[in-house]
């Protein structure tokens, strides 16, 4: 049997990582600040009262208050520091309950952290800056809207950050349901092609077997069984490599040749440079089989399928074109009106596998010939679409 083929390869507890890093413009070094919850609430906390403890002490040096003021304003950060320790931990049962027990939780907490707040200020006051004042009345009155402003202030960074950490992890929840969704979606489009392809192939087996043509039978079974072993062994991941990709057609071709002989003519033109890229396993199979059907069945002369696959820039560009009849052809009209899992089951992967990051066209000539064109991003990874 002749073959015409020639590939040419010239505080909170902390929360679990996402899944998928994305990019975060809040890092410490070279991991996502709030990767580590924990973490990043004590060093928020620590920094955030020590800038505090900072300005009062270098506002009481300006206006002359004396070393005692300095005592004061330790005892107020650490205060401020404990307190707001206590506020995070209601915080955090409080931010998981429906809005408005949330506003009223967090109102109370606050007037009460206040009150408690300012008593020891005010207390402190008299003890170490000025024995002479009491803390009651106006003065209790001013420590208190202070107060009230620094743990407003405070709650609405808490909340601020602890929303948008539950916005990344339904963010990163959503696209991992999605990715899922997709890669469900793809497997059954590529289930698709095993009982479509079988049916055709045990077909002609049968047909063998009934003209006595059994060592020709057991030659296909045998390249049969060889193309699904093939095939498997992609099963799990949906995307191979071009050269994997040409070596599953050739396996199919050698089955198809079995009943075509020198009728059936494989053309293989393929960049070296696309050898790496990847693409979804068996994507190309179906127009092969659309070829071989409409192209190559309906002509005593058979036809010859040509397979061309280059690269330009970061986009590989595939080609697979027939010498079948033309587009007035009735079996050509049948190829365009009745394409089964083929053309449909390929525009179907290409848009989960790509999006809108991809080109699939189909061309027929008068005189005769189809071409279908599909233009795919270079990937040399089995990754998601840029």
């Amino acid at each position: 049997m002749a073959s015409n083929s020639a590939v040419q390869i010239a505080e909170p507890a902390p929360l679990s990582a996402p899944a998928r890093r994305r990019w975060n413009p809040l890092r410490l070094g070279r991991q996502p600040f709030f990767e580590d919850k924990n973490r990043a609430f004590w060093v928020l906390q620590s920094a955030g009262w020590g800038g505090y403890f900072v300005l009062r002490t270098l506002s009481g040096i300006a206006n002359s208050m004396g070393w005692f003021f300095i005592v004061h304003t330790a005892l107020l950060t650490a205060t401020g520091y404990s307190i707001t320790l206590l506020m995070a931990a209601a915080f955090r049962r409080l931010i998981r309950m429906q809005p408005v027990y949330t506003w009223v939780g967090s109102i109370a907490l606050v007037a009460v952290a206040a009150a408690a707040f300012s008593a020891i200020e005010t207390w402190s006051v008299s003890t170490f800056v000025d024995p002479g004042v009491k803390a009651e009345g106006m003065r209790f009155l001013g420590a208190i809207l202070m107060t009230v402003s620094v743990l407003v202030a405070w709650s609405a960074l808490y909340y601020s950050i602890n929303f948008f950490i539950l916005l990344e992890e339904q963010t990163d929840r959503l696209m991992r349901l999605e990715s899922q969704a997709s890669n469900a979606q793809l497997a059954m489009l590529r289930y698709q092609l095993n009982p479509h392809f079988l049916f055709n192939t045990l077909n002609s087996i049968s047909t063998l077997v009934l003209l006595k043509q059994t060592e020709r039978a057991n030659a296909m079974l045998s390249r049969l069984s060889s193309f699904l072993r093939y095939t498997l062994v992609n099963e799990s991941t949906g995307m191979v490599t071009v050269a994997q990709e040409v070596e599953t057609l050739k396996l199919y071709l050698e089955i198809e040749k079995m009943r075509f002989e020198e009728r059936l003519r494989s053309h293989f033109h393929i960049d070296p440079t696309v050898m790496r890229a990847h693409l979804p396993s068996l994507l190309l199979q179906p127009l092969i089989e659309n070829a071989i059907k409409y192209a190559v069945t309906p002509q005593e002369e058979g036809a010859d399928i040509s397979i061309e696959m280059r690269r330009e820039a970061d986009r590989v560009f595939i080609t697979v074109s027939d010498t079948g009849p033309g587009a007035d052809s009735q079996y050509q009209v049948r190829a365009m009106q009745s394409t089964g899992v083929g053309l449909a089951n390929i525009r179907d992967r290409l848009a989960q596998a790509y999006g809108d990051n991809h080109r699939f066209e189909t061309q027929s000539e008068i005189t005769g010939g189809f071409r279908v064109f599909i233009e795919i991003p270079y990937q040399i990874e089995a990754e998601e679409p840029k």
